[in-house]
C-alpha cells in the first residue's frame, strides 16, 4: 500500500487499495532526507527507471531489527542532513512479512543502489563501486566476489565443501596415477645429477652453484634437507615431485571452480591429472612439478588478489611468482597472462590495482634477480639443445605424453577461447606466449623444451573444461535449470573425463617405464656386483654420465676404485671428474678392470683418450663381455 505523511509525521488519509495508514515513528517528526517529500514515499527514489513497482505492504508487525534503507551503512546512522533517525514504521500491518524491512529486496545482487534523492553520491556509499568489479577493498555488495557468492546460493559451509571437493579428488587422482610404480623406472642422467648436488655439503654445493646449474639451486638445497630425512631411494628422491603434483592438480580444480564453477573446476583437475606427462615428472626427482605448482599458486592468488585486494594477498602473490622462478625461469612467463588480466581489471574501473601488481610482479622477480643474473652466464650448459621445425612440429605429443590425448585438448581448448569470457586472454597467454617465445629464441637461449613448458598444461586443461561445461550448460554457477538439463550436463562432463582417461590410459603406463634411449645402469651394477674381486678397479667411457650413474647405483655398496680419476667432481666444482694425463701410472696397479662403456654400434674403447685406450689395449685383454640395453660391461685383465 502506498502512505501519505503530512509535514506533522502524522499519516494522511490512504489512498491505496488496503485503507491503511503508518503511525507517526517515534522520536519526532519523519525527515529522512531533507524535509518532507512533496509526495507519497518512494524508497527507490533516484533509481534507473523502469516498469511501474507493485504497491508497498508494510512490515505485519514490529521488525527484527532497525530499518536500514541503505544496507551496509551503520545502524543509527543519521539518515539525511536533520539527522534524525528513521525509526520502524509504528503499527502493525496486515498481510506482511515478519522480516525486517528491506526495501532492495529483489533487487539483482550487486545493482548500484544510489543515494537518497537530492544526496551526493559518496565513494563510500553502497553503489559507488564499479558495477562490474565493485570498489576494491569496500566490501560493497558490487563486489565479484559477492556476486558469485550470492549467485551460488549457498552458505559458507557449502563453498568450503564445494572447494575441497574441486581441490582433494584431482590431486587423489593424480596421486592414484602416480604412486604405483614410482620407484620401478631407474632413474635417468638427470635424475643422477639431482642426486649427486643434493648429497654434497653445503660447501661443495656453492662451488658447483658458481659452475653450472645455479638455477636449481633451491630445489637441491631442499632435496638436500628431504635425502637427510627420506634416504636416496629412487621412491624417496621422486616423492617430492609426486606431491607437488597432486596440490598442482588441486589448485587447477580451485582455478577453475573460481573462474566459473564446480564442475568446470573440478572436470579440468581431472583431466590435468591424466595427462600422461603429469605421471612422467611426477615420478621425477626434478623441478618441473614444482615451477608448475608455483605458477598456480600464483594464478590463484592473483585471483584472489583481484577480488580482495590487500597488503597481504599481493605480498603471497610476490613470493608465489619467486616460488615459480626457482622451480623453473621459464615459468615466470606466466606473469603476462597475469598482466592481460590486471589491464582488463584495469579498464573495468580498478584504478589502483595496476600499481599493486607492478609492485608485486617486480618483488617477485626482485627476489630472483641474483639467479637470473648469475644463471645468465651458464647458458652453455644447454648449448646442446638445438630447436628445429620438427620440434615445434612434436610439440604437442611431447608435452602431453601421447599425440591423441595432446591433439584433442589442444583443439579442444582453442574452442574454449570462444567461452573463456574475460578470462580468455589469460589463459591464452599462459598456454601458447611460453612456448611461442621459448621457440622464437630457440637459437639464443635454448629454451625450448617440453619439461621446462609443463606448467602450461593447466591453462589447456581449464580451457577444455570451459568448453565441454559449455555445451552442458551455463558456466555461471546457480543458474536455473530444469531436472533434465542437469542430468545431461552432469553425464557430459563425466563421459568427457572417463573418455579422457580411457584414451591416457596406455600412455600413462608408457610413462612409468625406463626411458628407451637411457642405458642400464642397474642391470650394469647388477653384473659388476655379482663378479666383482677385492682389488678390481673400474673405468669409463661415453658420454652419458657414466660415473655418476654408477656411483648412485653402487652407492650401498663397496665399488671398484675408479682408477683413472684425478680429480674429483667435487674438487672440479662440477658434475665431471678429471681423468689422469698419465693414464700408464695410474693403471700400474690394476690387475683387473671393470669397463662401463656406452658407445654404440663400436668398439668399447672406441672414443676414450687416446693414451689410456692405448695402454689398455697394450697391457690388458677382454675376458668377458655383457652387452645390456645401450650399455656394455667388460672385464679386463692384465696380459
Amino acid at each position: 500500500m502506498t502512505a501519505y505523511y503530512s509535514p506533522a509525521g502524522r499519516p494522511a488519509e490512504p489512498s491505496g487499495p488496503s485503507g491503511e495508514g503508518y503511525g507517526r515513528p517515534p522520536g519526532g517528526p519523519y525527515d529522512p532526507y531533507a524535509g518532507p517529500p512533496a509526495g507519497p514515499y518512494d524508497p527507490y527514489a533516484g533509481q534507473p527507471a523502469g516498469p511501474p513497482a507493485a504497491p508497498y505492504a508494510p512490515p505485519a508487525g514490529p521488525p527484527a531489527g532497525p530499518y536500514e534503507p541503505h544496507a551496509g551503512q551503520p545502524v543509527g546512522q543519521p539518515a539525511g542532513p536533520t539527522g534524525g533517525p528513521y525509526a520502524p514504521p509504528a503499527g502493525p500491518a496486515s498481510g506482511s512479512p515478519a522480516e525486517p524491512y528491506d526495501p532492495y529486496v529483489g533487487q539483482p545482487v550487486g545493482q548500484p543502489v544510489g543515494p537518497p534523492p537530492g544526496q551526493p553520491q559518496t565513494a563510500d556509499a553502497p553503489g559507488s563501486g564499479s558495477p562490474e568489479t565493485g570498489t576494491p577493498g569496500s566490501g560493497t555488495p558490487g563486489g565479484r566476489a559477492d556476486r558469485r557468492r550470492a549467485a551460488a546460493g549457498g552458505s559458507a559451509s557449502t563453498n568450503r565443501a564445494s572447494a575441497l571437493l574441486v581441490f582433494v579428488l584431482p590431486a587423489l587422482a593424480t596421486l592414484a596415477c602416480v604412486l604405483p610404480g614410482i620407484g620401478d623406472r631407474q632413474l635417468w642422467r638427470d635424475e643422477h645429477a639431482t642426486w649427486w648436488a643434493s648429497t654434497l655439503s653445503f660447501g661443495d654445493l656453492g662451488r658447483l652453484i658458481e659452475q653450472i646449474d645455479v638455477v636449481f639451486t633451491p630445489y637441491y638445497a631442499l632435496m638436500h634437507l628431504w635425502i637427510m630425512v627420506a634416504g636416496d631411494s629412487p621412491t624417496a628422491l621422486r616423492l617430492p615431485g609426486a606431491v607437488a603434483m597432486a596440490v598442482s592438480a588441486g589448485l587447477v580444480g580451485l582455478i577453475g571452480r573460481r573462474m566459473f564453477a564446480v564442475r568446470t573446476g573440478l572436470l579440468a583437475g581431472l583431466l590435468f591429472a591424466v595427462v600422461p606427462t603429469v605421471t612422467r615428472y611426477g615420478q621425477e626427482a626434478r623441478p618441473y612439478a614444482f615451477a608448475t605448482l608455483f605458477a598456480l599458486l600464483a594464478t590463484l592468488l592473483l585471483l584472489r588478489a583481484l577480488d580482495k585486494p590487500s597488503l597481504k594477498g599481493w605480498t603471497l602473490y610476490a613470493l608465489a611468482i619467486a616460488g615459480a622462478g626457482f622451480g623453473h625461469l621459464v615459468a615466470m612467463s606466466v606473469l603476462a597472462g597475469h598482466l592481460g588480466l590486471v589491464v582488463l581489471e584495469k579498464r573495468r574501473g580498478d584504478r589502483i590495482v595496476h600499481y599493486a601488481f607492478a609492485g608485486a610482479a617486480l618483488l617477485g622477480v626482485s627476489i630472483t634477480l641474483p639467479m637470473i643474473a648469475q644463471g645468465s652466464g651458464q647458458s652453455g650448459q644447454i648449448a646442446w639443445n638445438v630447436t628445429t621445425n620438427e620440434d615445434l612440429v612434436a610439440y604437442p605429443e611431447e608435452l602431453f605424453g601421447s599425440l591423441v590425448t595432446g591433439g584433442v585438448v589442444m583443439g579442444l581448448g582453442l574452442a574454449g577461447l570462444l567461452v573463456a569470457r574475460r578470462y580468455a586472454l589469460l589463459l591464452a597467454a599462459w598456454a601458447i606466449l611460453p612456448p611461442a617465445l621459448t621457440f622464437l629464441t630457440a637459437n639464443q637461449l635454448h629454451l625450448f623444451l617440453p619439461r621446462y613448458l609443463l606448467f602450461t598444461l593447466p591453462a589447456w586443461a581449464l580451457l577444455t573444461s570451459a568448453l565441454v561445461t559449455r555445451l552442458a550448460g551455463r558456466l555461471v554457477p546457480g543458474t536455473p535449470r530444469g531436472a533434465g538439463a542437469q542430468a545431461f550436463g552432469g553425464l557430459l562432463v563425466a563421459a568427457a573425463a572417463a573418455a579422457y582417461t580411457f584414451v591416457a590410459l596406455p600412455a600413462i603406463d608408457l610413462a612409468k617405464k625406463d626411458l628407451d634411449d637411457e642405458p642400464d645402469f642397474a642391470a650394469a651394477a647388477r653384473t659388476l656386483a655379482q663378479g666383482q674381486r677385492p682389488g678390481d678397479g673400474m673405468i669409463f667411457n661415453g658420454g652419458l654420465s657414466e660415473r655418476r650413474a654408477m656411483a648412485y647405483e653402487l652407492r650401498d655398496r663397496a665399488a671398484p676404485k675408479d682408477v683413472l680419476m684425478q680429480w674429483t667432481p667435487q674438487q672440479n666444482g662440477s658434475y665431471g671428474a678429471s681423468e689422469c694425463k698419465r693414464p700408464a701410472n695410474c693403471l700400474a696397479d690394476a690387475d683387473r678392470l671393470w669397463l662401463v662403456s656406452t658407445v654404440r654400434d663400436k668398439k668399447p674403447l672406441d672414443g676414450m683418450d687416446k693414451k689410456a685406450a692405448a695402454v689398455l689395449d697394450k697391457d690388458f685383454e677382454t675376458t668377458r663381455t655383457v652387452k645390456l640395453h645401450r650399455v656394455t660391461v667388460q672385464v679386463l685383465e692384465r696380459k
